[in-house]
Parts: C-alpha cells; sequence; structure tokens
C-alpha cells in the first residue's frame, strides 16, 4: 500500500507540473490570436464597403453622361418650328438643327435694302462651315414689302443674286398673327424688331444668340465675329 501511494503523489506531482504556468511561447501565440482576430474582422467588415465601389462608379458615369441625364432644351428653339417657303410650301426649321443660322427680316423698298448683297455675301462665305441667312419678308414698317411672292423672288435675284432661303410674308409684332418664329425669338431674346433688316443669331441647338438691329451692316466686325464664335 505504501508503494503504490508513493507512486500515486509522484504521478500527481507530474501532473501538476505539466499543468502548470504556460511557456513564453505559449503566451505570444495567445496574445497574437486576438490581434490576428481583430484584423480578420476589421477585413471583414471593409469588405462590404468595397463590395459598393462597382455601383457607386456606375452611378457616376450615368450622371456624367449627358444624352442619358440631361434632358434637351427646347424652350424657344426655332429649329422646333415650321413655318413656309416663299412660293408657300411647307418648311420645316429642322432641317437647319446643327447648323447657325442669321434670321432677318427682309424688305424690297427700304433704306436698309442694300444689305441684301452683305446677306448674300455672308452666307455664301459661311455656308460650307455650316451656316445660312434665312429671310423673312414682312410689310409692317413703312410698307416697304408690297410685293406678292413672285416679286419679291425675281426682286432678290435679279438685283441682288440673293440665294440664300426666303420664307412666306410674315409679321413680327406681338398678337394674333405674330409669326410662331418671331414668338420664340422674342421669348428668348426680348427683343422683336423695331424696323426691317433687324437680326438674329441662333446657334447650333437652334436657341437664339443675340439681336442686332437694322443699323448692324452683314459685314460689321461684331457680327461677323460672332458668327465665327458660335460656328466654332
Amino acid at each position: 500500500m505504501s508503494i503504490r501511494i508513493k507512486v500515486s503523489s509522484a504521478l500527481l506531482l507530474a501532473l501538476c507540473s505539466c499543468s502548470g504556468s504556460p511557456s513564453s511561447s505559449e503566451v505570444a501565440a495567445t496574445d497574437a490570436r486576438p490581434a490576428d482576430a481583430s484584423a480578420a474582422s476589421a477585413s471583414a467588415q471593409t469588405t462590404p464597403a468595397a463590395s459598393t465601389q462597382p455601383a457607386a462608379t456606375a452611378n457616376s458615369t450615368a450622371n456624367a453622361n449627358p444624352s442619358t441625364q440631361v434632358p434637351v432644351n427646347t424652350a424657344n428653339n426655332i429649329y422646333a418650328l415650321r413655318t413656309e417657303t416663299l412660293d408657300g410650301k411647307p418648311a420645316d426649321l429642322a432641317s437647319y438643327a446643327g447648323k447657325v443660322t442669321l434670321i432677318v427680316n427682309v424688305a424690297s423698298e427700304c433704306g436698309y435694302t442694300p444689305q441684301y448683297a452683305g446677306l448674300q455675301k455672308l452666307h455664301a462665305e459661311f455656308a460650307g462651315s455650316g451656316f445660312a441667312v434665312l429671310g423673312f419678308p414682312s410689310n409692317e414698317f413703312g410698307g416697304q414689302e408690297p410685293g406678292g411672292p413672285e416679286q419679291i423672288a425675281q426682286f432678290c435675284s435679279s438685283k441682288y443674286g440673293v440665294q440664300f432661303p426666303m420664307f412666306s410674308k410674315i409679321e413680327t409684332k406681338a398678337g394674333a398673327k405674330q409669326s410662331p418664329v418671331y414668338a420664340a425669338l422674342n421669348a428668348a431674346t426680348g427683343k422683336l424688331p423695331n424696323w426691317n433688316f433687324c437680326k438674329y443669331l441662333v446657334g447650333k441647338d437652334g436657341q437664339p444668340i443675340a439681336f442686332y438691329p437694322s443699323k448692324v451692316a452683314p459685314d460689321s466686325p461684331e457680327l461677323r465675329a460672332a458668327i465665327e464664335s458660335a460656328l466654332k
């Protein structure tokens, strides 16, 4: 019995020594585990944020695309209107979309009538760059455009060699008979002609850019510079 007790005591001592304080390497390994776990946890937390980045990039690209996000401005768009040619045929001004135009209320018996020559020169010079003069006869100021379509066409071609588009006689002044073209020009610029040969410069998008009174000649440096700028 005494021998068994000693052996059991020895075993107890051995067991106690094995279950004693952990070694330094074990402490280090134990201390490192929380740090690794924290790093893993942090990595796991940042993963969802990273996964949302492609969606944010896609949204940013869509917002930056004018064709899908920016609506076309149709207010006062001259090229969204329809009128008639000088000989009475339907004319869709949409055919001038993408071009720069100069809209002029013309007359055959006005002191400014010689501007026809300068307008034709402008039309011929810049036509190849996407520019056109558009003539709208009007008899409102001094009754200086009394003729009919054939008379107007004959006068313009024989006297000044006009080749730019001419449209049917219209009224520019505000009222029930006002041309929709001039209603839109007025809405955009706040200006209406006060005499013959007033001019409106219209951009490629159909939006009026500027108004020029009768005294501004077609060869005016101011007007030419504005046309060249709009064509860029």
